[in-house]
This record gives structure tokens, C-alpha cells and sequence, in this order.
């Protein structure tokens, strides 16, 4: 999926989409994005060395863990962070990396979903996190 078709599950836009590309391979979502380096979160964090802020590792895992949800998502408004376990910065992610991840749903119960997902630059682990979130009624 590109972006358009990205923007037709989740309800992101501008600035806070953080997907570029995904694809459903079973049980799991791959995606990608890549680091402009113009993008907002990198103006302040940090002065002549950005570096993704971990918060923002973790909101591009959960944009392509909902992408798993693409029916239950049609039928909700947002999906909203509940919480965020066991979240490791393993390396960090710069301008010009393109972070790959890979995500699953390991539980659900209508409308609260759980998940794990792990990043990747050129193979190298980045991030990895358990999350959970509830979509929200439309």
C-alpha cells in the first residue's frame, strides 16, 4: 500500500502520517518510512544531531499495526494509544534512515487492541514495544 491507500484505513494526515509504504504478509504488517529530515519532531531534537524521538518510533508502530485492522478501522473515528509497554531504544534512527517495521496484533477485545512491534534500519533493531490502544466509536 502507498500512501493514499495508507490514508484510506488510518485517519492520519500531514505531518503525522508516519507510513509510507505497508504490506499485510499474514499475521503481520511491514512498513516503511523514510526519514526526510525536514520533519517537524527532528527541529528540536536535537540542534546539529537529530535523531527520531523515541515517542515517535513508537507512533510509526502503531500507525502499521492498525493497518491490521483495516475492517475494524472502517467502522471508528481514531485509534487512540492506551499504553506502551516494554518500549526499547535499541539504536537510533537519523535523516536519511529508512526505518522498516514489522507488527501484530496479539490480542483484541472490542474496541481495545494489543500489539507488539519491532523497527529496523538496514537490518539493525532500533525499536522495539508492546502497545496497546481502543478505537473509537463512529
Amino acid at each position: 500500500m502507498n500512501r493514499e491507500e495508507i490514508m484510506k484505513i488510518i485517519p492520519h494526515r500531514d505531518n503525522m502520517l508516519l507510513l509510507d509504504e505497508v504490506v499485510k504478509e499474514g499475521e503481520f504488517s511491514k512498513g516503511k518510512y523514510k526519514v526526510r529530515g525536514d520533519e517537524f519532531f527532528l527541529q528540536g531534537h536535537f540542534p546539529n544531531n537529530p535523531i527520531v524521538p523515541g515517542v515517535i518510533l513508537c507512533e510509526m508502530l502503531a500507525q502499521s499495526g492498525c493497518i491490521l485492522l483495516e475492517e475494524e478501522m472502517k467502522l471508528c473515528k481514531a485509534p487512540m494509544f492506551v499504553g506502551i509497554d516494554k518500549a526499547r531504544f535499541h539504536n537510533p534512527v537519523y535523516p536519511g534512515d529508512t526505518l522498516e517495521t514489522s507488527c501484530s496484533i496479539t490480542r483484541a477485545k472490542h474496541p481495545y487492541y494489543f500489539a507488539q512491534g519491532k523497527g529496523y534500519v538496514n537490518g539493525k533493531l532500533c525499536v522495539s514495544a508492546e502497545f496497546s490502544f481502543v478505537l473509537i466509536g463512529g
